[in-house]
């Protein structure tokens, strides 16, 4: 898909790797001036020195004051803020457990990051955008956010609190000119799900066939595919979409199951 983002401004969260790095590359193939963040900066840094329109900075979403000067940085350096991507999130590998046994500490830690460091971005981004008078805010849910999935209920729990916080950032944002979606990813190929399931010492490799027959089109997500939805979400020429879930998922919650009947 090819966009026209000359003169934008785009931030992404979670930019060094993954999905996030996906979407910043996306942004700046099409003409972004990207700020790649991340907590691991060295990681923000090797993947935004691909492109000359691109910058990368340190960025811990749980920090509200690193936050916060993050923000302010972009706008200082370059005018405005026209894009932010809420990519930045954790799961939990080890502790694959039901709710009795779920550590609280583990629940914190994913909440922290996956809710509140959404939260906080947004907020910050958002009063950049008012006074501009426009913007455009993609957070990056998941299908968890809109199926329950087992053993993971501190994920789930966010992932679907940031759909319908989308929803209530759209409808206080709109009259300022700021479009506010979400896209909830399917099983995505990334260094976390070969962890899981997909690489040799996943962890629960003997279930990936399992999980693919779920999806009717039998494969994980290609993290670009997932910049796509991102990049239409951010294409000016998408003007009248608001408040809604891009769900980008093989078809797993069209029914899933592959069978005969």
């Amino acid at each position: 898909m090819k966009v026209q983002l000359d003169n934008k401004i785009a931030l992404v969260t979670g930019a060094g790797r993954g999905i996030g790095q996906a979407i910043a590359d996306a942004f700046a193939r099409n003409g972004a001036t990207v700020i790649y963040t991340d907590i691991d900066e060295a990681s923000a840094v090797e993947s935004a020195k691909r492109f000359e329109n691109a910058r990368a900075m340190r960025m811990d979403v749980t920090l509200e004051s690193e936050v916060n000067e993050v923000i302010r940085q972009t706008v200082a350096d370059f005018g405005s803020l026209d894009i932010l991507v809420n990519n930045a999130g954790v799961n939990t590998l080890k502790h694959r457990v039901t709710i009795d046994e779920f550590p609280r500490e583990e629940w914190d830690r994913i909440i922290e990051v996956d809710l509140n460091g959404l939260f906080d971005v947004s907020r910050a981004g958002a009063r950049v955008m008012k006074q501009q008078g426009a913007g455009r805010i993609i957070n990056i849910s998941s299908i968890a956010g809109l199926v329950a999935l087992r053993l993971q209920c501190a994920f789930v729990a966010a992932k679907a609190a940031v759909v319908n916080l989308t929803k209530a950032m759209a409808l206080e944002l709109a009259g300022h000119g700021i479009l506010v979606n979400a896209i909830a990813p399917g099983s995505t190929l990334t260094d976390g799900t070969k962890d899981l399931f997909y690489g040799e010492d996943g962890k629960f490799k003997g279930s990936a066939q399992r999980l693919l027959d779920h999806i009717p089109l039998g494969r994980p997500a290609k993290v670009e595919e997932i910049a796509q939805a991102a990049l239409f979400l951010a294409d000016p020429e998408n003007s009248y979409m608001t408040g809604q879930v891009l769900v980008v998922d093989g078809g797993w919650t069209a029914g899933g199951y592959v069978r005969d009947f």
